[in-house]
């Protein structure tokens, strides 16, 4: 698995507006060595032992598989809107502020508080951008879609997906000036972590759904395959967990809604089998046994809490559904894998 890169340096230094790490503050501070002498003994002591602590009782853990530094510069082509963010606080946290900044640029309204382009995808934006041209601006051809545009693209004769994961917030078509897309199309499609599409020049397509590539001989996206919501995907809101903690479903890819998901989640081991673990409820235990999907908002918005006694390991989740209208539809769907920490 690749490694996450770790943040070597402050992002955007000299614009303190765009959410990025703070440097040390400006004027002259004492060494701390010399400082200690002005302090009695005991003093010294709860000094060095505050020091010697984390602030807080828990780091936060690096929240996906593929990270870069942190350090986004998004420009989107056709409207010239432009970000320059540090997407993690200095704590490690998420930064709210800076994707607040990246839906703006991407064309993304969110539904409720919390909601925003997919994590993953910017993380994985930032990753492999820092991996062929660090410090580079992305710029973006194609962020969020809303349903009616992605038809009207359609419609019109675009190379457009009939259920475009552009619509669910998970996809980006994007370049960096002075990178070949085919290459940056290969480096992608061997790390297999998500979609990876090209159709020529320099610009790629990429989405945090399920492991694919294509070229534009072989899209599909004339085709019927993803009709009757056979090609359904289910995406969790990050790679990483710590057991008892909060963890958000979502469904992307739909062709058709009017369906139900049952209200326990399975908890199955990744690997050969997928060995079932245990169900987990969604939502509230006392919700109904077939919760409907009517609407994309529905479909992104299934939570439920990991057990605080699950143990340390690489599980997927699997949702069963109910009241499928096709029979073409699968009976159930699994989530990318996720890693589960001891939340002690």
């Amino acid at each position: 698995m690749a490694k996450t890169i770790v943040p070597s340096k402050t992002c955007f230094r000299g614009d303190p507006s765009l959410g990025r790490r703070k440097g040390r503050p400006p004027g002259r501070t004492q060494p701390l060595r010399k400082s200690l002498t002005l302090f009695p003994g005991w003093a010294v002591f709860l000094l060095l032992f505050a020091l010697s602590g984390p602030v807080h009782p828990q780091t936060p853990l690096p929240p996906f598989f593929l990270m870069g530094d942190g350090c986004l510069h998004l420009i989107e082509v056709k409207t010239g809107q432009e970000a320059r963010v540090d997407l993690r606080l200095p704590d490690g946290s998420i930064n709210e502020t800076a994707l607040t900044e990246v839906d703006r640029v991407f064309g993304f309204i969110p539904q409720w508080e919390g909601d925003h382009i997919s994590l993953r995808l910017l993380f994985m934006m930032d990753y492999f951008s820092d991996l062929v041209a660090p410090g580079k601006p992305i710029f973006l051809t194609s962020g969020y879609r809303s349903p009616e545009y992605n038809a009207a693209l359609r419609k019109a004769g675009g190379n457009v997906a009939r259920t475009s994961t552009h619509m669910d917030g998970l996809a980006a078509d994007f370049y960096i000036e002075g990178v070949e897309g085919k290459d940056l199309w290969e480096i992608i499609r061997r790390a297999r972590c998500c979609g990876v599409g090209h159709y020529g020049g320099k610009e790629i397509h990429l989405d945090a759904a399920r492991p694919r590539f294509w070229e534009a001989a072989t899209s599909g996206t004339g085709g019927s395959e993803s009709e009757y919501n056979r090609r359904v995907v289910l995406t969790t809101d990050r790679d990483r967990y710590r057991s008892g903690e909060r963890l958000r479903l979502a469904l992307a890819s739909v062709s058709h809604f009017g369906f139900g998901v049952r209200s326990q989640a399975v908890l199955a081991a990744d690997g050969e089998g997928l060995t079932e673990v245990r169900p987990i409820p969604i939502a509230v235990p006392a919700g109904p046994e077939c919760l409907p999907i009517l609407d994309r908002a529905a479909s992104r918005r299934l939570e439920l809490i990991l057990p605080a006694d699950l143990p340390v390991g690489r599980y997927r989740l699997r949702l069963d559904f109910c009241q499928r209208p096709f029979e073409e539809m699968p009976k159930q769907v699994f989530s990318n894998p996720i890693e589960v920490s001891n939340g002690s």
